[in-house]
């Protein structure tokens, strides 16, 4: 097999695409431009400081101005006051123009001139005359991130500006500035491709951290220097994402990170649309999923595409559902590539079992049932049952055990169990689909184990959970008739 051969999937059969927008974010440079705001209210002062922020020479008509406008244009000179209405001369040579209108006539009014002079306007409050719109903005200039629901929901937009504004520290503005400054220098320095990329991607994990001091400048160029005279031939890396179980906001920041700096992702079957849609727009999506029943990717040549990857000087990034360390492979994958001399790092992920555990509201090691949890896989690479558990072990009634991929094998899992001395009556749970939106659920005993993936279906990814610490999940399903399930009731096993 060619090693950057695709897995034949509609996933990757076409290139990725842009979600659809409801509106082209813009950023928009005013400096020197004519801009031009009509009315005196508060409303029209805030876009009028907006606009001068900017860099805009900012023309107001108004015949008379409200106290906080008349403050903001006390002795500023970016303004200039026209205590009169607009006219159809006052759009000459504008770049834009805003009005705070009194009616839906006056409104009108300012939209059809300003459109008759190809100047893109904006009525305040008034949607149906504006040809663009202002968002929630983070200023941390040059970086301006700015937030919009399409009018739908601004209390949305700016809650959303003020969880943006707690991750961003005061600090990036001054790191924003100063790569600005550096940039010229850093580029005649650097050749561009991958010497270059591995520059700013150190200088970004330095920015999310403390301000920049007076050395700071010196010590970046000299790394510059560093890293322009070293051997790029093998300048790749690899990284182990965990995705976790399918929920795009169950990733942790670093993943995010690694996946916006990602020149490929090479990505699992079971990793959801949701996770991919964070990744950097253009890194290259390659499908390399190995499911069960299904047409797979050997690991060898998985290992292979990212040897040649990383050889030739591409960021690559292995995106594995749940946690890479927990029956990811990733202890075959890193130990190939160490092999080839290839740096590789792991970002960890959140494992179905916490996230079922979560699901589900139990704890898998509460204090009252549990003194152990144990992750076990539930097919060996035959398709049946590992040969060497213990099951004695694993029937103890003291220890909660969740079982990996264990759908086909739930029947042999029951019949291990029970034979090993387990009380058949043990609070049981299989969940599908951890997450997402198709998530499944069967909450009963161990006794009943064997008509569970009927029920369920195998078609997703399957947990199975045992023990004691699972009787909480017990007490909260509610039967069909809406009362609580007993223990020992006709609906003590059910689908949810």
């Amino acid at each position: 097999m060619d090693a950057l051969q695709l897995l034949p999937s509609d996933r990757n059969a076409r290139p990725a695409r842009m979600a659809p927008l409801a509106k082209l974010p813009v950023f928009w440079a005013l400096e020197g431009k004519r801009a031009i705001v009509a009315g005196g209210s508060d409303a029209a002062a805030w876009k009028a400081e907006l606009l001068a922020a900017c860099g805009a020479e900012v023309h107001v008509y108004a015949e008379e101005l409200s106290e906080t406008f008349a403050t903001l244009m006390q002795d500023d000179g970016r303004f200039e006051h026209h205590k009169e209405q607009w006219s159809p001369s006052s759009f000459e040579a504008a770049a834009i123009a805003i009005a705070d209108c009194e009616d839906d006539g006056a409104a009108a009014a300012f939209f059809d001139a300003a459109c008759r002079t190809g100047v893109p306007v904006n009525v305040i409050d008034e949607p149906k005359y504006c040809q663009f719109q202002f968002g929630s903005i983070v200023n941390r200039s040059p970086v301006v991130v700015a937030i919009s629901s399409d009018g739908a929901a601004p209390i949305l937009a700016q809650a959303i500006r003020r969880r943006i504004e707690t991750l961003l520290p005061p600090a990036l503005k001054s790191w924003a500035a100063l790569a600005y400054s550096i940039r010229d220098k850093v580029n005649a320095r650097v050749g561009p491709g991958a010497p270059r990329r591995a520059f700013w991607e150190n200088f970004v994990d330095r920015a999310f951290g403390t301000a920049p001091e007076a050395e700071t400048e010196a010590g970046l160029l000299a790394d510059a220097g560093r890293i322009a005279t070293k051997n790029t031939s093998c300048s790749g890396r690899v990284t182990l994402v965990g995705a976790g179980p399918g929920d795009a906001e169950l990733l942790t920041l670093k993943a995010v990170r690694a996946l916006q700096a990602a020149d490929v992702i090479l990505f699992d079957d079971l990793v959801s649309d949701e996770v991919l849609e964070l990744a950097r727009r253009e890194a290259k999506r390659m499908l390399v999923g190995k499911r069960g029943g299904r047409t797979s990717c050997k690991q060898e040549d998985i290992n292979a595409i990212m040897i040649q990857l990383a050889k030739a000087g591409k960021r690559v990034v292995r995106l594995k559902s749940g946690d890479p360390m927990i029956f990811g492979r990733a202890g075959e994958e890193i130990a190939c590539l160490e092999r080839q001399g290839i740096p590789v790092d792991v970002v960890p992920g959140i494992t179905s079992a916490s996230a079922m555990a979560a699901r589900l509201g139990v704890s898998l090691t509460h204090r009252d049932h549990a003194q152990a949890v144990r992750f076990v896989t539930g097919h060996s690479r035959l398709g049946n049952l590992p040969e060497h558990l213990d099951w004695q072990n694993l029937a103890e009634p003291r220890t909660t055990t969740i079982f990996y991929m264990g759908g086909r094998t739930a029947g042999q899992i029951r019949a291990r169990l029970l034979a090993a001395g387990m009380d058949g009556a043990t609070p049981a749970v299989v969940m599908s689909a951890v997450t997402r939106s198709n998530e499944k659920r069967w909450i009963g005993t161990v006794g009943d184990l064997a008509d569970a993936v009927v029920r369920i279906g195998d078609d997703n990814p399957i947990l199975i959970g045992v023990g004691q610490a699972f009787s909480q999940a017990q007490s909260k399903v509610e039967s069909p008739v809406g009362k609580p399930t007993s223990e020992n009731g006709p609906h003590r096993s059910r689908a949810v």
